[in-house]
């Protein structure tokens, strides 16, 4: 990083640079956090069936929770000294996967999509945790912290997913759409 693109002040006891590199693992999961509060928002608009409304009224406080989140770390980034980037096409320049693509399905489906696209953001959220954990401490427990609550919305979408028995029907997919597919066959099946 080019000594001018350094921020200008940072807070006590980092570095210009390391509070920079903050920064930027922190506008990476700015991208993904923003991404996933407009998803569920999406989902929650998009679900039917006869679980309609368990689901809908499931998504909304993941929303605000998120969106929370995102204040976080954006409060954060401009602490660090380096202004947050949250506009619409900063988010698609930035992203690194594919946008959502599910679009008027079962609640199912939607949640079988939704376990995958959890399992990304948790995933990415932890690298970063891990990644911050000897720069800062004070970004580490905000990681953390979200991490809490977003492996618990996890857990709250896994638990229509998963047989009596343990297995989660979406255990073998790789993608939002076969996870979705997963989902949807493993209900008809036990229907």
């Amino acid at each position: 990083m080019a000594r001018s693109d350094l921020p200008k002040y940072t807070v006590p006891s980092l570095t210009p640079e390391d509070g920079a590199k903050v920064a930027a693992i922190l506008q990476q999961r700015l991208v993904a956090l923003n991404d996933l509060q407009l998803t569920l928002k999406h989902i929650h608009w998009n679900v039917v069936g006869p679980h309609f409304i368990a689901v809908h009224e499931m998504i909304d406080p993941q929303v605000d929770a998120v969106r929370l989140m995102v204040d976080a770390i954006a409060e954060r980034i401009a602490t660090l000294g380096v202004a947050p980037v949250g506009t619409p096409g900063a988010l698609v320049a930035a992203r690194t996967w594919d946008d959502y693509s599910i679009g008027r399905a079962s609640t199912i489906e939607h949640l079988g999509a939704l376990d995958q696209v959890y399992v990304g953001v948790i995933t990415e959220h932890r690298k970063a945790a891990e990644e911050t954990e000897e720069l800062d401490t004070v970004t580490n427990d905000l990681l953390v912290g979200h991490l809490h609550e977003l492996e618990l919305f996890h857990w709250f979408v896994r638990a229509h997913l998963e047989s009596s028995g343990g297995a989660l029907s979406t255990a073998d997919a790789t993608s939002e759409k076969e996870a979705a597919a997963s989902a949807e066959d493993e209900a008809k099946a036990e229907a």
